[in-house]
């Protein structure tokens, strides 16, 4: 098929399953904007498609598609990628008031961060914070007004070099 992943986020359940396909993205501090004129936050990322790592994996041990592990995505050469790949994502925060960082400078533009998880904590509902949570202790926070976030690729898979890893 190849139109990839395109979710929209309107609460934290939603934002859960946002943070899932998320995870392990990789971003440089430079594909990060605030636009506070647009209380909008957009983000480039290339993401880890943990979805095609998985169906590559139940493919691989004989499972086979017709035992539950949906489509393979075969791209524009119609051979199926290898099981790591990586997708260049756009991601966007609507309705956001106020965007903070800890453990990250903002003048590195060039510095790459790891995306661990993505959370929401209501303070008065509609509103609340959303928590960027990357590897080494930095973190981005959004204070926002109520929760409206979107993630789309933009474009083919590629190959990864490795498949993400974590300590227990």
């Amino acid at each position: 098929m190849g139109s990839g992943l395109k979710l929209i986020a309107l609460d934290d359940e939603d934002l859960a399953v946002l943070s899932v396909h998320l995870q392990d993205a990789v971003v440089t501090v430079g594909d990060m904007t605030f636009q506070p004129g647009d209380h909008r936050f957009v983000m480039l990322a290339s993401r880890f498609d943990w979805e095609t790592a998985v169906q590559k994996e139940l493919l691989a041990e004989g499972a086979g598609a017709g035992e539950g592990s949906g489509p393979l995505d075969l791209g524009p050469s119609g051979k199926a990628p290898s099981g790591c790949v990586r997708r260049r994502a756009g991601i966007r925060f609507e309705h956001v008031l106020a965007a903070r960082v800890r453990g990250i400078d903002l003048k590195r533009k060039r510095d790459v961060l790891n995306l661990l998880l993505v959370t929401f904590e209501p303070s008065n509902s509609p509103s609340g914070t959303v928590t960027f949570t990357f590897s080494g202790g930095g973190q981005l926070q959004l204070t926002v007004d109520c929760l409206e976030a979107g993630v789309e690729d933009l474009g083919p898979a590629w190959d990864a070099k490795g498949t993400p890893c974590h300590d227990a």
